[in-house]
């Protein structure tokens, strides 16, 4: 790997380091994405859901591959587009469904919704609806996890859009001073909101920016889960050596709009066409038969189950218990209350 340059990864090391059982794990979890955000917005469209979400539908590459590299006890934090990362890092779609839906049982009792989803038992410091918000929270959690003596990591995800703002400069620059063990990874999928990255970036890739923090920049096939993982997993062995971060450009797309009120009129249909045919999951799967690891049936297998576990989601949420107004100030704090 070119420390400063892109990385094509051979999947076969993928495939050799990781058994059948965590490579179909892998495909499940990336089903269980695809028909989470599915889901979600088929419940959006039925009136079940209100607000706005931001759906990551053809960047579930990303978000397992990344994961996969990290331990239950690694922290991640995330984005507004973040039901992929807190899926990828062990989440229960119920209780995800159940946010969604206003309900209690939900991860935040209901109060976060799409984009502040946390699940601290798993390591997931929490979406973000700020852009950027979620570097200098990895960065201070690195700083936690340095100053405790322990040899975890935090892996911080954020988007092309993010990179633009003062906190990721601030971020990567306080990374690489005291080399915490953090991982950046950007999921560049070429658009921040509406405005394409060729207009809002002087340099042609995220990743060219990490030689200014004297860190290594890596850029990845982002709809690949083994170019991805690869990569995470070299970074977060350097993180737990005391070797500093770094920062992975995965290149992907969203083939959705940036929220329910795009209209994608800033992109043509033979771009998002174009993009469809490299998408993650087939991709995947194609990969895992070529090299033995599952036929067909398998695949339609982890496919069904993934179906029925969001099927199972959606009910449970939808038999949910609503918030009581008695509760209105619950977790509210403030000096004054104090």
């Amino acid at each position: 790997m070119n420390a400063f340059g892109s990385i094509k990864a051979n999947a076969r090391p993928f495939y050799q380091r990781h058994n059948r059982h965590e490579l179909l794990a892998a495909l499940h979890r990336m089903h269980l994405i695809r028909r989470f955000e599915e889901g979600a917005e088929e419940a959006y469209m039925r009136g079940l859901i209100h607000g706005t979400m931001h759906l990551s539908i053809g960047q579930e590459a990303s978000a397992v591959g990344a994961t996969m590299a990290l331990r239950r006890s690694d922290y991640i934090t995330s984005t507004h587009r973040g039901h992929g990362h807190c899926i990828g890092k062990g989440a229960d779609p119920k209780l995800m469904f159940a946010e969604f839906f206003g309900k209690e049982e939900g991860y935040c009792r209901g109060r976060g919704g799409s984009m502040h989803i946390a699940d601290v038992s798993t390591g997931n410091l929490g979406a973000n609806g700020i852009v950027g918000g979620g570097l200098p929270i990895a960065v201070g959690a690195a700083l936690a996890i340095r100053k405790q003596k322990r040899d975890n990591v935090a892996l911080c995800f954020f988007g092309d859009g993010a990179s633009n703002e003062g906190a990721f400069h601030e971020a990567l620059n306080m990374a690489s001073l005291w080399k915490l063990p953090v991982i950046f990874v950007c999921e560049n999928n070429k658009y921040g909101m509406s405005v394409s990255t060729e207009r809002s970036m002087a340099v042609a890739n995220v990743a060219d920016r990490a030689s200014g923090y004297n860190m290594p920049g890596v850029i990845v096939d982002g709809n690949s889960v083994a170019d991805v993982e690869e990569a995470a997993a070299h970074a977060v062995e350097r993180a737990r050596l005391g070797e500093g971060p770094s920062l992975i450009e995965c290149k992907t797309y969203r083939t959705r709009g940036h929220s329910r009120s795009d209209r994608n009129r800033y992109r043509s249909k033979e771009e998002i066409e174009a993009w469809k045919a490299q998408d993650p999951l087939p991709r995947f799967e194609a990969e895992l038969m070529a090299y033995g690891i599952a036929d067909e049936p398998a695949i339609a297998a982890v496919r069904k189950s993934a179906e029925a576990e969001i099927a199972d989601a959606i009910e449970f949420a939808r038999q949910g218990t609503d918030p009581s107004p008695e509760y209105l100030g619950r977790d509210v704090h403030s000096p004054e209350a104090a």
